[in-house]
């Protein structure tokens, strides 16, 4: 498929993230991490994240919401982070986004210092995860001029609807990995706008499939499969909308 290149790419967030075989952690490993990283990630910040599961109870299953402490290690302008527990490595880079041979040597360069402390005794999963937002003028849109991937609701209801999701999945590499592709309505910023959303996660479905030493390999494989989809989700109109540099 051809490559394509933006001036204006719509990513929001883009997010790579390991989970680990939990090793021997302990409370200096976020400390020995960091100090392989500060060059370019010079901050350093206490943060929680929201851990949501269900659980069997005596009346079904029930949802439990716990706190999970990480440490983020934040470049200067704070557009790009890293964050850190004891079986949890992500690297995020916030719009505006740079480019992925700018965003990967960094992925590379945490994980290489996460497994270098933590030693991990596995790879559980791997994610790559980008998340684009696109806002049109008015307050409506023909989704068919724009989008490839979009909602078909027939001929028997009404054309017009004022929100909706769309979700499917991928298998690749026979099942070993998958794509989760979503778009979705969103809340415009300003009024008399359409915003939405489209969401594309690659990430390994067999736990402990990939091998420490091919990680950059299967990173550059799910980089492509992104672009693929994406590129496969939209039309004309929205790479001149991007500002596709020729």
């Amino acid at each position: 498929m051809t490559k394509h290149r933006y001036a204006n790419p719509p990513i929001v967030e883009a997010v790579c993230e390991f989970r680990f075989e939990p090793g021997d952690w302990d409370n200096a490993m976020p400390g020995l991490i960091w100090e392989k990283v500060k060059e370019p990630f010079s901050k350093r910040r206490d943060v929680h994240r929201l851990d949501v599961r269900l659980v069997p109870g005596p009346n079904g299953a029930e949802q439990r919401v716990t706190q999970e402490p990480l440490l983020r290690y934040l470049r200067d302008d704070e557009k790009v982070f890293m964050q850190v527990g004891p079986s949890l490595l992500s690297v995020h880079h916030l719009g505006p986004y740079s480019s992925w041979e700018e965003f990967k040597p960094l992925i590379e360069q945490g994980f290489r210092a996460y497994c270098g402390e933590a030693m991990p005794k596995g790879i559980q999963r791997i994610g790559l995860r980008y998340i684009n937002r696109v806002e049109f003028p008015g307050d409506r849109i023909e989704l068919e001029e724009y989008f490839e991937f979009r909602p078909f609701v027939g001929s028997t209801l009404p054309e017009d609807h004022k929100s909706f999701i769309l979700g499917a999945e991928f298998p690749y590499e026979g099942e070993r990995d998958v794509l989760r592709l979503q778009v979705a309505s969103t809340v415009p910023q300003r009024e008399q706008q359409v915003a939405l959303i489209l969401d594309l996660d690659y990430f390994t479905a067999k736990p402990n499939s990939v091998p420490a030493e091919e990680v950059g390999d299967r990173l550059e494989q799910a980089h492509d499969r992104i672009e693929e989809v994406f590129e496969g989700c939209i039309k004309a109109p929205l790479r001149s909308m991007f500002g596709e540099v020729k």
